[in-house]
């Protein structure tokens, strides 16, 4: 009979093999180096946990940048509010005017004098990014005029704490004059979660039915990362790549925003960087990323975000250092009492 002891090694060593494959599956702790999608005077990015309303990592946070169709956030907030108050139902036929139709692309291509349902307008907005309806629904919001409407944004905005936000438009096309900036995008984003969540499920939806044809969307986040349920991107190319992600498993709750980025891959590559790097456990340096940005040779020594005045027309804004502060007792972004339409995220400043 052969000795048994030999395979028993054997047994052990396959056992230990078969363990540290399995730690490897794992998620790995953040790394002290972070890759960022875009150039240093276009990119900002911001992690809060929305449970707590601490900041978990910030880079150019407060540092203004154009939101694109992030603005459309905005658009719907006031819209969700008119169904509350019942100015509107979901029913509500909402028209489409000669300057409504003639926005650019991205649109279904309304003609003058057609009408969209409500319910139809959320979800053009959310999943194509439809800058027509996104007009038509700030003009039928603003009694006829998009400028009131956009001024009633920026009011909101003021009302939510988002101090670094002005907007000139419903939609996000090009004006030097409408900028937001990544924590303010964070605030809209818990805004729109906390006080609708009964709306909040448009922004999970990846496609749609409108006039018999499939509508699909540019949100590629949903379904990617498991736990992501909404909420917009945006474009332009002043803006680069912007999204606002919502995560919500396993009991951790983020707002992830990432703004500026080079491409839709790079920008959804980040975000789900950032989600990994605030779920894994904290490491000694972790408070302090290193960013590597884009165009930068890996040998050079990555670089800390300078201040930036990217801009045109606006004054210089100093770049907020990266930081991640899991351990911190304070919330940068307290929970409001929501049962009060628009109290604010943040303290006034």
């Amino acid at each position: 009979m052969p000795p048994t002891f030999p395979l028993l090694q054997k047994l052990i060593a396959l056992l230990a093999l078969l363990a540290l494959v399995a730690g490897c599956t794992t998620a790995a702790p953040p790394e002290s180096v972070l890759t960022v999608p875009a150039q240093p005077q276009k990119y900002a990015a911001i992690v809060v946990d929305a449970s707590t309303g601490k900041t978990l990592f910030e880079v150019n946070s407060r540092s203004q940048r154009y939101p694109a169709s992030l603005t459309k956030m905005m658009t719907l907030y006031m819209l969700f509010e008119a169904l509350e108050s019942g100015r509107v139902t979901k029913e509500t036929r909402i028209p489409v005017s000669d300057h409504a139709a003639s926005q650019p692309p991205t649109k279904l291509r309304f003609r003058r004098g057609e009408t969209i349902d409500v319910d139809s307008a959320i979800r053009a907005m959310v999943v194509k990014s439809a800058n027509d309806v996104a007009v038509a629904v700030g003009e039928y919001l603003g009694g006829g005029s998009e400028d009131q409407f956009a001024a009633m944004m920026t009011a909101k905005a003021r009302s939510l704490g988002m101090s670094g936000t002005n907007f000139r438009n419903a939609c996000g096309l090009p004006d030097d004059g409408q900028v937001t900036t990544a924590r303010d995008m964070a605030v809209l984003g818990m805004a729109l979660e906390k006080r609708f969540p009964q709306h909040f499920h448009y922004f999970s939806e990846s496609d749609f039915m409108f006039r018999g044809r499939l509508v699909r969307g540019h949100n590629d986040m949903l379904g990617r990362v498991r736990g992501v349920d909404g909420i917009k991107t945006g474009y332009i190319r002043a803006s680069g790549y912007n999204i606002v992600t919502s995560y919500n498993a396993d009991g951790r709750h983020l707002i992830v925003v990432v703004m500026g980025a080079d491409s839709a891959r790079q920008r959804n590559d980040h975000v789900e960087a950032l989600i990994q790097r605030s779920l894994g456990p904290a490491i000694a340096d972790a408070s302090q990323p290193r960013l590597m940005y884009s165009g930068q040779q890996p040998a050079s020594p990555p670089l800390l975000p300078p201040a930036d005045s990217a801009l045109p027309g606006l004054p210089p804004q100093q770049a907020t250092p990266a930081s991640a502060v899991p351990g911190s007792s304070a919330s940068d972004f307290p929970s409001p009492d929501l049962a009060s339409p628009g109290a604010p995220l943040l303290p006034t400043q």
